[in-house]
């Protein structure tokens, strides 16, 4: 029997999410709207000298898995680069999509993640799930193109 798409987890993780205030004056905001739902997700983060999230807020207008993919996001966000950003935005994607297993370093900083597999199979969910991971990451990619 397949696991329901909206069960107590995420439903719990979306009620809860961490780092929900926007910031004064940050480095980057990056705002992101899926067009086929119109889940929207605005963050704001800084960086530090060695590049890595050092403040972050985010306002979340979502479905309950967006809500969880961002609450799962704030939870692990601090200290993050770009890159591993990107890299966690893809391996998510691969493995809402492929059903690929989730990168060590991916479910290390973002143990949650895999609470998204009862997803996989509803594809026009997915945006909403990979939105705050892609703003975050564009984010991050705008800050430190700007203290470049």
């Amino acid at each position: 029997m397949d696991a329901p798409l909206y069960n107590a987890r995420i439903l719990r993780l979306a009620a809860a999410i961490p780092l929900a205030d926007r910031l004064e004056r940050p480095q980057a905001t990056v705002e992101k709207v899926s067009p086929i739902c119109g889940s929207r997700v605005t963050v704001d983060l800084d960086l530090d000298t060695s590049g890595r999230v050092a403040r972050f807020g985010q306002a979340v207008r979502a479905c309950a898995l967006g809500q969880a993919s961002a609450a799962i996001l704030g939870a692990g966000v601090l200290g993050a680069s770009a890159a591993e950003l990107r890299a966690a935005h893809r391996a998510l994607g691969d493995y809402l999509r492929h059903a690929a297993d989730l990168p060590v370093s991916v479910a290390a900083r973002f143990p949650e993640l895999e609470v998204f597999a009862p997803a996989r199979p509803h594809r026009a969910r997915h945006a909403s799930i990979l939105l705050a991971f892609d703003a975050a990451a564009s984010a991050a990619e705008a800050a430190g193109r700007q203290a470049a």
